[in-house]
């Protein structure tokens, strides 16, 4: 199966070369994490059509614009309203061959009526498949989440676990991966420096 790169070549070569094509990854992670970084290194890694669900369009295209990385030029589109399923289903369908799609988040497209939202998760793993694309779904994990998220990850082909914990002056952030479908899922998790870009922290722990 061909896979795609996360734009991180050393998590790349742990998950096995990359995300299937034709997958739906969800990253989950609380509001309060830089995990839009990211999704900027799965941006930066194919062409993208990037659906804002809370944020502007320019919110988004600055945030973009201010991180060091060399990203390029992503589709934006912003999708609100009363009918975000809606709108967000018309756009996948534009998604071109061999490509990344982001919903950030995907929390107000949880708050659909669950039958809805199961139907356009089904559509959406289809035109993946159609495409060789892939889907990362921002899934925020604060205060109070949707009852459909148990949907959201158990139709996902890949779950990443972002958490993030303070311990003193330090912040400390670990990816794990509790699931991937067709694959083995990572049996430790990856500590991360989320500073101006993701990158994965090599060193060992010491207790």
């Amino acid at each position: 199966m061909k896979r795609l790169s996360t734009g991180i070549s050393v998590l790349d070569r742990q998950l096995g070369g990359g995300i299937p094509s034709g997958s739906t990854l969800v990253l989950s992670a609380t509001p309060a994490s830089q995990s839009e970084l990211f999704l900027y290194e799965f941006i930066r890694a194919r062409p993208t059509l990037y659906l804002t669900t809370l944020r502007s369009e320019d919110a988004v295209r600055d945030s973009i614009a201010r991180t060091p990385l060399s990203i390029g030029d992503p589709k934006i589109a912003e999708i609100g309203g009363d009918a975000p399923l809606d709108q967000a289903t018309q756009l996948i369908g534009t998604l071109p061959e061999e490509s990344t799609l982001v919903i950030d988040p995907v929390n107000p497209l949880e708050a659909a009526d669950p039958s809805r939202y199961r139907r356009f998760l089904n559509q959406l793993g289809t035109h993946l498949q159609n495409t060789d694309s892939i889907a990362i779904l921002h899934a925020l994990s604060g205060r109070h989440t949707e009852p459909t998220r148990d949907v959201t990850e158990y139709m996902a082909d890949v779950v990443f676990d972002l958490r993030t914990e303070i311990r003193g002056s330090e912040v400390i952030n670990k990816l794990a991966v509790p699931k991937f479908r067709g694959a083995s899922a990572l049996e430790e998790t990856i500590k991360l420096n989320l500073v101006d870009s993701v990158q994965v922290d090599t060193s060992r722990d010491i207790a």
